[in-house]
């Protein structure tokens, strides 16, 4: 277990407007994906890694967020008199998780005055950011491992995946020079969403981040960046250019990831998790193959 108590953060303020008219009423972070909300995995990721304190910040029109993670007692009553025990136990996990907080971001500045919101409720403390966007198969080890290396370095940690050349200007790309230990790079410099042929590597910065409260003294300076947003990624580069810091370091991940912030990727998240599972893979597979096969 880590030294220091690490908590969580995941902003959810975003508009979802990719998704529209889907997110009309409905936060993005809501969409399910197979039968749970895209939110649940990210916040289940959080406490399989041991974090029980996890902070939400969320936007207008984002109260079924914090509804989700109440308990309902008149549907918990209900399916208690219907002897349905099994569905009686997935609403109360949710519940359940961790200890849940929400904050309102108020303007929607980008992902580093989001981040910047938490800093109250942080406090002195480490703290692991994490986007909904991004959600990281259960059977990978990512935060983990990131919380491990911040506390063995003391640099802000970043997760970084390899990418096709042809999608970096979808993402933050890093500079990056080896440690000498496989999966783990020094990260000389961020570029956001570059042109291919201005991206540093194809190393994209993936949507997990760990980090200690000075990074809220830079985020509080930092002026408006790319799309006119006050960007999590320069806060980043002045860490990692700071030649009397710790730095920041990069965790390289190989596993599976599944991204649905994106409308074709976020169909492809849910064939790729059904068909994984045990109660509804054996069915889907041979469909899947059928179905396939008659395009």
């Amino acid at each position: 277990m880590p030294q220091h108590p690490f908590k969580a953060v995941i902003p959810a303020a975003g508009l979802g407007t990719r998704f529209l008219p889907a997110t009309k009423a409905m936060p993005k972070e809501m969409l399910p994906v197979v039968d749970k909300p895209a939110i649940q995995y990210v916040v289940e990721e959080a406490t399989a890694a041991g974090i029980r304190d996890v902070l939400i910040i969320i936007g207008r029109n984002k109260n079924n967020l914090s509804n989700h993670f109440d308990s309902v007692p008149e549907l918990e009553s209900t399916l208690l008199k219907k002897g349905d025990a099994d569905k009686l136990a997935k609403v109360q996990q949710s519940s359940d998780l961790a200890d849940i907080h929400f904050v309102r971001q108020g303007e929607p500045k980008g992902l580093g005055h989001a981040v910047l919101r938490a800093r109250a409720h942080v406090g002195e403390s480490p703290f692991v950011v994490m986007l909904g966007d991004d959600l990281i198969d259960e059977r990978d080890e990512l935060v983990t491992t990131m919380m491990a290396e911040r506390e063995r370095t003391g640099a802000s940690i970043i997760a970084l995946m390899e990418v096709d050349p042809d999608s970096i200007h979808l993402y933050g790309a890093a500079a990056v020079e080896e440690t000498g230990t496989d999966g783990l790079v020094r990260v000389t410099g961020l570029v956001e969403k570059p042109k291919k042929e201005d991206a540093p590597s194809n190393l994209a910065v993936i949507g997990r981040y760990v980090l200690g409260p000075e990074v809220f003294d830079i985020l509080e300076r930092t002026e408006p960046g790319k799309g006119g947003e006050i960007q999590l990624t320069d806060a980043l580069q002045e860490l990692a250019a700071d030649p009397e810091g710790p730095g920041v370091y990069g965790v390289v991940f190989r596993g599976r990831r599944y991204d649905t912030g994106d409308r074709v990727d976020y169909i492809k998240a849910i064939v790729q998790l059904a068909a994984d599972r045990d109660d509804l893979g054996p069915e889907l597979r041979p469909w899947f193959k059928e179905f396939a096969a008659n395009l």
